[in-house]
């Protein structure tokens, strides 16, 4: 369907992705999932034909569009059915680089964003720990002074791209005595720094192609200009780059349901039973009608709060209200499309089984569901 919020340039992202997916990701990512990881040479290959830089500013490189980009990009992922392959590209495109973009300084901006834009560094941002997840408030990795630079303490988990990222944008205390929102501050650290290190890699229900680790950081010493921003204002810095997080994760679902709808239109047509196809069972026709009125309105939903984003707008409500509404709509979708495929959909060998197990994270990762609705509630 054709949207208002959608330009000539926007289109013309869909279908490079789109096709270049379709070419380059759905062909090879099944040997990804077995090995739990993405192939560095894809994400090198996908910097330099210029997928990374949708939202670095021009001068670094990029081609500095706006969040509706992000939903855009995240769709065209999704549709791949490889979540666990979208996800390794978001964060380093929406989840982590931003905090360079919108806080980090001149010359952070200088040393990173362009090599962010190529690929040459991948990113990925450590803010969940073991007791802390959507409550950042709660975290308890410290980072005190030291010298010239700063010592940080503390473990992080949940962490995608954790075990393959160059840089990790890590969010750490740095101000004890005072309320949680307050004393909290982002740090660039880079691997091979002394005491950071993947201590697991972590097994999951889904997103088998994306790296996901714990990281530990045992008396890690960064000089003051790792430092992103100012000191004591990372929550405030997290909670704004939520928002483009939140969007960018939404369209990757939108893109994974719309495809698993396309999938099961096609399979029922084909699927005879009782002597006729199952898409002449009224009953599954308009199940899956239902299914996709629901997610077409999800998509306008997340453009429209997008497009307030990019005009400086408060969408704090919005894209809270379009996070729980799409992460429902996509896990119902998806749970429909399983059962119309019947005992196809529970072999292991077909995607909408994959979409499955890779689409229930999207109602708990990037705020679960019941945060959101809780924003929204506050608002009303």
């Amino acid at each position: 369907m054709s949207s208002i919020y959608i330009n000539e340039d926007l289109e013309a992202i869909r279908l490079g992705v789109r096709e270049y997916v379709e070419k380059e990701i759905v062909p090879r990512a099944d040997q990804w999932e077995a090995d739990r990881a993405v192939p560095p040479e894809i994400l090198d290959q996908m910097g330099k034909l210029g997928f990374f830089g949708l939202r670095i500013p021009e001068e670094y490189g990029g081609l500095g569009l706006g969040t509706i980009a992000s939903v855009v990009f995240g769709e065209e992922l999704g549709r791949s059915t490889y979540g666990g392959f979208s996800i390794t590209v978001l964060v380093h495109t929406d989840l982590a680089s931003p905090y360079v973009t919108n806080f980090g300084t001149k010359a952070q901006k200088e040393k990173y964003l362009p090599k962010f834009a190529t690929g040459e560094l991948i990113t990925a941002i450590g803010v969940t720990e073991p007791d802390a997840g959507s409550d950042v408030a709660a975290m308890r990795t410290t980072a005190r002074r030291d010298g010239d630079g700063f010592r940080i303490n503390g473990t992080k988990m949940f962490i995608t791209n954790g075990g393959i990222a160059d840089v990790v944008f890590v969010a750490a205390k740095t101000n004890p005595d005072v309320k949680g929102s307050r004393g909290i501050s982002i740090f660039a650290v880079e691997q091979g720094t002394d005491g950071f290190k993947t201590s697991r890699s972590l097994e999951k229900m889904g997103w088998h192609s994306s790296n996901t680790a714990e990281l530990v950081l045992d008396d890690v010493w960064v000089p003051e200009d790792a430092l992103i921003g100012e000191e004591n204002r990372g929550f405030y810095y997290i909670m704004e780059n939520f928002q483009n997080e939140r969007l960018a994760i939404i369209g990757q679902g939108i893109g994974e349901a719309q495809r698993a709808i396309e999938l099961t239109v096609d399979y029922v047509k084909e699927r005879k039973a009782f002597g006729a196809s199952l898409w002449s069972k009224q009953a599954i026709r308009q199940r899956l009608a239902m299914r996709q009125a629901e997610l077409d309105a999800a998509r306008e939903l997340a453009y429209g709060a997008a497009w307030l984003t990019d005009q400086g707008e408060d969408t704090v409500r919005q894209v809270s209200e379009v996070k729980a509404f799409a992460a429902e709509t996509t896990n119902r979708t998806i749970y429909d499309c399983v059962q119309f495929h019947g005992g196809m959909g529970f072999i292991a060998e077909t995607a909408v089984e994959r979409l499955y197990r890779d689409m229930r994270i999207h109602s708990i990762g990037g705020g679960a569901t019941e945060v959101m609705l809780e924003e929204v509630a506050k608002r009303m």
